[in-house]
């Protein structure tokens, strides 16, 4: 495909091998408008509204920013405000997101978010409240986290939680250094080594690696599960922990975590849990039964709170009566009837508590708790365990729908958790590949799955359908996802590979858009020259 040098292509409806589809004189498709950048539309000359001229500044502002002072104009497009408008509101009209339909991204958890959780972080004694405000002036705020607090240690079955961690990979990080401060206290600072299953998430070794450990990988079987055998094997004095993911990234319950927490205990090791598919065992497992020493939770997967880019993230972690003294500043502490926020050494006493430092500057994510409570309280109990029982129906009616036309990764008969990952053994011989029958799925409306993750499995395709959905919109995806498999098997592979043909832009050369991206705006005059 050619592109031009903003980095798209040059004609909106260019197929992949340089044809052309039907084309409009305005570059329009009915109602889904051709939109220009933002410096194609406006100019840097006009401007959409009058700012009095500022006064001659020049020798202020050379003092003040040294080199940094500007030497020409901005070069900013101006825009009138319904120009504005329109540009803004036809961008977002391109997005798709879970307000649009499914959204099938496997270990990413992408469910709805109700309105009600909006509603709540925007009532004014939540929103306008400010973290410098002494604690006195928001005695609510403080028993709303210590509720959130109460029903997550609750929900797993440990003794303490740090909730200021603001993502999952920040937990990850705020459970492990956990950890390394309560060997440190032990006079264990030998132990450098954590254990990290082959089918883990990336984030995990990144993490341990991070704070100095050594990483020692340790094999998964062809399930992703891993076996108290392997980890015994790897066990030694030097082990700190191991980082464990339950339900695995393949959508498997670990069957020998028992076993596996008790090797860990007895080698002086502890257990780190990655919580980042709770969202399948919530009300249903206690990982405190399991053994589990620290896990964090990702908000927005298990309790709804937005995701990515509608975040921002949160990523609270609760810790065992063991690493219960090392949990970072700021943490809940009672005193009597009233609540507070522990912020340094000097608002406590005693030999209790060694907190191994502060996550972040402030409590964490304040509209984050207020969207989980708000989730929680709205399901309860038993509404918070049927979510996880509809989140693994759902995922294994796909996987009993879909089971003889694509193939499992794990086999027929393997019943999955939350999540069901399929391989690209069903494309052999079709000269489609998985990300070729991703791209396809673009033109059918729907969001692709995660492709090639895990990389124990070649091919990947992991399907998270969550409990939002219902069998009306899953038997649709299913009726494609087997039309689809169809297509590719009958040889239609020029279907696929020219795949998306009905998107604003065609399929891009993504390898070259990473190696060689082009991060800013040009005219093209100026871009020829380069």
């Amino acid at each position: 495909m050619s592109m031009n040098r903003q980095g798209r292509q040059t004609q909106p409806n260019e197929k992949s091998d340089g044809s052309q589809t039907q084309s409009t004189h305005s570059g329009n498709r009915g109602l889904q408008i051709e939109e220009p950048l933002l410096f194609e539309l406006g100019d840097t000359t006009t401007t959409g509204v009058d700012l009095p001229k500022l006064p001659d500044s020049d020798h202020d502002n050379a003092t003040r920013f040294g080199d940094l002072a500007r030497s020409e104009p901005i070069g900013l497009a101006g825009l009138s405000e319904p120009e504005t408008m329109r540009h803004y509101v036809r961008l977002s009209q391109k997005n798709y997101s879970i307000d649009t339909g499914i959204y099938p991204l496997g270990s990413c958890t992408m469910k709805h978010n109700p309105r009600l959780n909006e509603k709540m972080a925007r009532l004014p004694g939540m929103m306008d409240i400010h973290p410098l405000q002494p604690q006195s002036t928001v005695p609510g705020a403080i028993e709303l986290m210590e509720e959130l607090a109460h029903w997550l240690m609750e929900l797993t079955n440990m003794q303490a939680i740090a909730l200021s961690p603001k993502a999952g990979a920040h937990g990850e990080l705020c459970g492990m250094m956990a950890i390394k401060a309560a060997h440190e206290h032990a006079g264990d600072s030998h132990r450098n080594i954590v254990l990290v299953p082959d089918s883990a998430h990336g984030t995990n070794p990144a993490t341990a690696a991070l704070i100095g450990y050594k990483v020692r990988s340790v094999p998964a079987q062809s399930d992703g599960t891993v076996t108290a055998a392997s980890v015994k094997e790897a066990l030694d004095e030097n082990v700190a922990a191991i980082m464990l993911t339950n339900p695995n990234t393949g959508g498997v319950f670990e069957r020998e975590i028992v076993e596996i927490a008790e090797l860990i205990h007895e080698a002086g090791a502890y257990f780190y849990c990655d919580g980042a598919n709770f969202n399948a065992i919530a009300g249903k497992v206690r990982p405190g039964d399991l053994g589990v020493d620290a896990m964090h939770f990702n908000l927005h997967k298990t309790f709804s709170t937005p995701h990515g880019g509608g975040g921002p993230g949160s990523g609270p972690v609760v810790l065992s009566r063991r690493l219960a003294p090392f949990a970072p500043y700021p943490f809940l502490q009672r005193e009597g009837e009233t609540a507070k926020l522990v912020e340094n050494s000097a608002d406590h006493a005693g030999d209790d508590h060694h907190p191994f430092g502060r996550m972040t500057a402030f409590h964490g994510q304040w509209g984050m708790y207020t969207r989980a409570l708000t989730y929680m309280r709205s399901h309860g109990v038993d509404g918070l365990r049927q979510a996880s029982e509809d989140a693994v129906l759902n995922a294994n009616y796909v996987r009993a729908c879909l089971s003889g036309h694509m193939s499992l990764a794990f086999g027929e008969d393997h019943i999955c958790m939350h999540e069901v990952l399929f391989d690209d053994a069903f494309l052999k011989g079709t000269g489609v590949t998985t990300l070729d029958f991703a791209k396809a799925m673009i033109d059918e409306g729907f969001h692709p799955m995660t492709v090639y993750f895990p990389l124990i499995v070649h091919g990947a395709m992991l399907v998270e359908p969550t409990e939002s959905e219902s069998k009306a919109s899953l038997d649709q995806f299913i009726h494609v996802m087997i039309a689809l498999t169809k297509q590719a098997k009958e040889g239609q592979s020029e279907h696929f590979s020219s795949a998306p043909v009905f998107t604003p832009r065609g399929r891009l050369d993504e390898t070259g858009a990473a190696r060689k991206p082009i991060l800013r705006w040009l005219p093209e005059k100026e871009m020829s020259t380069e």
